[in-house]
């Protein structure tokens, strides 16, 4: 028995349920009638049981009425006499075994909607099959050899009847579902929607579908006005109304003809399943959608690997061997896990694309807490949400803090106390620093200088600076403000050379990641993927590479193990890149992974080397000397330094420089504390008189500007 609480959960789900279902159109007032009536919480199923009830007693009348329909043409053929009752008890029986079948054969388990040619065979079987016991009865009734071809004329009409009528209400059901919107709307959506004019390019198949939703569904934003078929298809004229206007190296004059029409197209939508259309024919297209000002849109990836066939490469998943031509660095966990394991770590810049990778890596070694700090809120929700889902046991603590602000630095490190900063915040694109030296100046070397105070103040343990290639003998504002950031770093690692509880100041330095924001390879990808050209700013031009897991793998292995091993101070640690790559080779071998020919398919244009940009990086700084090392695939160098107090101040003047938006003398001070450490002499002279390095013919103070 139901206690009351039983019955008033039923009726809340009941209503719960119906509330829903009514909202979508989905469930009929005679299932929500029945479910009410009998209880039942799942009210949809009456749905179903009232549709099959509904077709069949269709089929039934079908079946039925087609045959009393014969009656007037059987009397005058066949001599009925007594027969005529048992012959209408055979006809009803005709028609409920008729019924059986098809509902035995499953044939009411399809929508009707969805009706396809095996439907029909299979209906065409059945009542074939319940008609040819029906008439053979009637025949053993009647008893008269001589009306044996009367009765086979006969159910054969009537076969032909019932299977045309049955057919009938079945493709009736569903052209009404898809009656083309176009024809009623004239090219707009029924919500009031535009419908974009677009050409299909690719095989008939995949074209037809593409019309068929389109024409079916009201939403759809789509309207095709022609269609591009491969050669393989043959000729084809129309598919469902729309023209085939010949074949995908036709687009300029089937876009020249729908202009004509009044119909230019706005997108051509490419099937780029890598199964009827080859990357080079693909590049092609894109490349005459280009020309006729004429966006692509690209579909079809999906489907080709549902069905296991070898698809366009995915560019973000090569390997270094794949691009770079080397192997991989290799990253040994014991001397991280010990360092890391159990301890409070916090990196700067977590939400860009090394600090982000440092965090998925840190996560592995099960530290006590990890903290993201960064500036960016988008940033920083996308690294939490996706360190939740992969590591939902990790402590975290997000902070949305700017570096530039000593004030919230010191906060956060008040907060947490972490025992080891990885420092990942940074402006990184050469020509927006080159454009902006002040901001440039305020993140990576004002920033990195409160960053390296708050350890020293809160005594974490290490502070890991990540630097670049481009602070090596730099040209550029990039490069300069990282290169004063390792200095800064190197002079607080120094003055800990007689203590050794002072925190430790390391400095990894490496190359271009690839897939970093900003970075060549997304760009070439993005460019490819387009049609091309490949923009390369230099026909020289060389950089060192990287993956991103390398560059963190770098970051973790040598910090790491500088703890571990008490390395000399004042030291940089620069990873074992191998030969610097070409810029121009790299685009090549990415057009030719992805099944192209440089310069044949794909264009390679040059576009002049970039503000701040050099034509080749080093590793090593001409003040700089290579020292052995006992890690692994990693090169330490050690340069002079610059005296704590000097830089110190100098950064002070560079502060009151970039608050008052002085450009041009940042520059100068900036540029001028890179070129200190290579020269022992014009460095002594420097330590003895500091006010010389400020009052310098070179730069003017704020005061005297």
């Amino acid at each position: 028995m139901n206690t009351p609480a039983d019955d008033t959960g039923a009726v809340r789900a009941t209503a719960d349920l119906d509330a829903k279902v009514d909202r979508s159109g989905r469930l009929t007032r005679w299932s929500r009638l029945f479910a009410d009536t009998f209880g039942i919480v799942p009210a949809f199923m009456w749905r179903k049981v009232i549709r099959l009830a509904g077709v069949m007693t269709l089929d039934f009348v079908a079946v039925a009425g087609t045959f009393f329909l014969l009656l007037p043409f059987v009397q005058p053929r066949v001599t009925l006499g007594g027969v005529l009752d048992t012959l209408t008890l055979l006809t009803l029986s005709a028609s409920a075994l008729t019924v059986a079948l098809l509902y035995l054969s499953g044939l009411y388990r399809r929508s009707w909607r969805f009706t396809s040619l095996a439907d029909c065979i299979a209906m065409g079987f059945n009542i074939g099959f319940a008609l040819a016991i029906t008439w053979s009865a009637i025949w053993w009734s009647i008893g008269s050899p001589r009306s044996l071809g009367d009765i086979a004329l006969l159910g054969l009409l009537h076969f032909c009847l019932c299977f045309l009528t049955m057919q009938v209400m079945r493709l009736s059901r569903r052209a009404i579902r898809y009656l083309p919107i176009t024809n009623i709307t004239g090219g707009r959506a029924s919500d009031g929607i535009e419908r974009k004019n677009v050409i299909l390019v690719g095989p008939a198949n995949w074209a037809e579908s593409i019309i068929k939703f389109s024409n079916s569904e009201a939403g759809a934003a789509v309207n095709p006005v022609a269609v591009l078929l491969p050669e393989a298809d043959g000729p084809i004229v129309q598919i469902h109304g729309v023209q085939v206007l010949g074949f995908p190296e036709n687009l300029p004059t089937a876009v020249a003809i729908l202009e004509q029409r009044g119909r230019r197209p706005e997108t051509v939508v490419l099937c780029d399943d890598a199964v009827n259309m080859s990357a080079r024919e693909i590049a092609a297209v894109t490349g005459r959608a280009r020309d006729l000002g004429i966006s692509v849109s690209r579909v079809g990836d999906d489907w080709g690997q549902l069905l296991g066939r070898d698809t366009a490469p995915d560019l973000d998943k090569l390997s270094t061997a794949d691009l770079l031509g080397r192997r991989e660095f290799e990253l040994r966990e014991a001397a991280i896990s010990q360092q890391i394991a159990g301890e409070p770590v916090l990196v700067t810049g977590a939400g860009g694309t090394i600090g982000g990778e440092l965090v998925r890596q840190l996560a592995g070694f099960k530290p006590s807490k990890i903290v993201l700090l960064d500036h960016s809120e988008y940033g920083l929700y996308n690294i939490e949400k996706k360190i939740r889902e992969d590591f939902p046991e990790q402590n975290l603590a997000i902070e949305l803090c700017n570096i530039r602000n000593p004030i919230e630095v010191r906060r956060v490190f008040e907060r947490h106390r972490p025992a080891i900063v990885y420092h990942a915040a940074a402006l990184k694109h050469v020509p927006i620093v080159e454009g902006n030296p002040c901001a440039g100046v305020h993140t990576n070397v004002i920033g990195t200088k409160n960053v390296a105070d708050a350890v020293t103040e809160y005594s974490a343990r290490a502070m890991v600076q990540v630097s670049t290639d481009k602070a090596v003998n730099p040209v550029g504002m990039m490069g300069a403000t990282k290169r004063v950031g390792e200095l800064y770093a190197q002079s607080l690692d120094l003055c800990g050379i007689d203590d050794p509880d002072a925190p430790r100041f390391m400095t990894v330095r490496f190359g271009n990641v690839l897939g970093s924001s900003g970075s060549v390879v997304p760009l070439f990808k993005q460019q490819l993927l387009a049609g091309g050209p490949l923009t390369v700013t230099h026909p020289d031009i060389e950089r060192f590479f990287m993956t991103v897991a390398e560059a963190v793998q770098l970051i973790l292995e040598s910090s790491s193990r500088a703890l571990q091993q008490e390395t000399p101070r004042g030291r940089i640690m620069v990873l074992d890149m191998g030969e610097p790559v070409k810029i121009v080779d790299l685009a090549k071998r990415m057009i030719r992974i992805y099944g192209l020919e440089p310069d044949v398919d794909v264009a390679i244009s040059f576009t002049g080397l970039r503000p701040g940009e050099k034509l080749f990086e080093e590793l090593f700084d001409s003040c700089e000397e290579q020292d052995a090392s006992d890690i692994p695939g990693i090169f330490e160098a050690s340069s002079n330094p610059i005296p704590l107090p000097f830089i110190t101040r100098a950064i002070e003047q560079l502060s009151l420089e970039v608050e008052a938006g002085n450009d041009s003398n940042v520059r100068r001070i900036t540029h001028h504390l890179t070129t200190l450490p290579s020269s022992s002499e014009s460095l002594a002279g420097y330590v003895t008189s500091s006010d010389a390095f400020f009052r310098s013919r070179r730069f003017k103070s704020v005061e005297e500007a």
